[in-house]
């Protein structure tokens, strides 16, 4: 029964840290990203390259029959 303690204590602890190190992160603005979203709209199309399938060399090509 005292493990569960010691445990719930540990992480009572460790919630607390990162919640800390969140809360700190967001008023230093880790999170405030002003250039990005204006330019997001710009790179949302971009134009996708269609890879050309090389032939596979065992695979034989099948012939017309006539």
């Amino acid at each position: 029964m005292g493990v569960i303690y010691v445990l719930l204590t540990i992480s009572i602890i460790v919630a607390l840290v990162f919640f800390i190190a969140f809360i700190l992160s967001v008023r230093n603005g880790q999170y405030d990203d002003v250039y990005t979203p204006s330019v997001r709209m710009l790179f949302d199309d971009e134009v996708v390259q269609e890879t050309t399938k090389k032939e596979d060399p065992l695979v034989t090509p099948k012939t017309k029959q006539s």
